[in-house]
């Protein structure tokens, strides 16, 4: 079943209806994926837009209003804007005029509504937390189609209040503007689905056997948090190194040889350590040839993987004397991690359909 328009779907009618009645859709089950969002472009307004949604939300930026929105409003969205509108450049699709996000979260709705065609009363949708398509609008749509019960899925496989618990967030609050609710269901973190890690290991077996070196070190990469947001109780930390440690043991390496580290600190206060690009520099500076990176935290590639590591973070390990660099592709939509999307999805969808 190819994915069309949610509102070009069809879903059961309520019955006989008295004459003039407004026409209700029942009957279908909506999967919902949402990925963290995108610019619309990568000029100085859609960027300051999407960075003005994004560093203001709560569940990313703890610090007291007061405090916050005079840097945010007189320093941030006048500098940050230009400086990140020239690394979105970096990466963009410009065949599509879009970012990679969009691209890959679509094709991925896309990939899994196929996947789902035994199931008829099935629709798939997506929408981005930050930016287009929002979470409401596309949450109204379904619903308007029949989707009178909705999975919806955080594509983030480790949990943290500044990814997963703010897409529910955003979820609930279109929720709350609706007379009539759909049933729901919220996707929980995946860390340490089997289907994830075999994912993983997969996509680092794959890569490896494509290059020509070895790298001594795989450094797994992950989104950092600021380490306060852990100290609060943030299961973060734990999920990610839990996702690491089973990837270890499956792999059947030892702990020198896949190293976690966090990346994509902001700000002046600490975050989760080791950092990515500090741990770069320094095993290169030891004596350390050739690495690989991997984000097992990011669904698809952005501009967190594309640019930030295989780009800067090459850069960072070339420059401090190391040879050989290499960033292994995230799961994307490829048929591996499409495996993961659609296992968890069928899991979460019994007694449903």
């Amino acid at each position: 079943m190819k994915q069309v328009p949610i509102d070009a779907q069809e879903a059961k009618a309520i019955g006989p209806l008295p004459d003039g009645h407004p026409q209700v859709r029942v009957g279908k089950v909506g999967v919902l994926l949402v990925n963290l969002g995108t610019p619309d472009g990568t000029g100085y307004e859609p960027m300051r837009r999407y960075l003005k949604e994004f560093l203001s939300d709560r569940r990313v930026i703890e610090w007291p209003r007061a405090l916050w929105y005079p840097i945010l409003y007189g320093i941030v969205l006048n500098t940050r804007p230009k400086r990140s509108g020239a690394a979105y450049r970096k990466i963009w699709n410009t065949e599509r005029d879009e970012s990679p996000l969009r691209t890959f979260t679509r094709s991925q709705a896309e990939k899994l509504g196929e996947a789902l065609s035994d199931k008829a009363d099935v629709a798939v949708g997506w929408a981005m937390r930050y930016g287009n398509p929002s979470i409401e609008s596309v949450t109204r749509k379904m619903f308007g189609a029949g989707c009178d019960r909705i999975v919806m899925f955080p594509l983030y496989p480790q949990y943290s209040a500044t990814t997963t618990a703010t897409v529910n967030d955003k979820f609930f609050e279109a929720l709350a503007g609706m007379r009539w609710q759909p049933a729901i269901r919220t996707v929980p973190a995946y860390h340490d689905e089997p289907a994830y890690i075999e994912a993983l290991a997969g996509s680092i077996e794959n890569h490896l056997a494509s290059l020509d070196f070895k790298p001594e070190i795989v450094i797994a990469s992950f989104h950092g948090i600021p380490k306060d947001y852990f100290d609060k109780g943030d299961p973060y930390h734990c999920h990610c190194m839990k996702t690491t440690r089973l990837l270890r043991q499956r792999l059947g390496w030892d702990e020198g040889r896949l190293v976690a580290t966090f990346q994509s600190r902001f700000g002046p206060q600490e975050w989760l350590q080791p950092y990515t690009d500090k741990t770069i520099e320094k095993l290169a500076r030891d004596g350390v040839e050739s690495i690989a990176v991997i984000n097992p935290g990011f669904v698809s590639d952005c501009l967190e993987t594309l640019e930030e590591i295989a780009v800067e973070a090459g850069k960072i390990f070339h420059a401090a004397g190391g040879k050989n660099f290499t960033h292994i592709p995230c799961l994307n939509d490829s048929d591996d991690g499409m495996k993961v999307i659609e296992t968890i999805v069928r899991r979460e969808l019994a007694g449903w359909t």
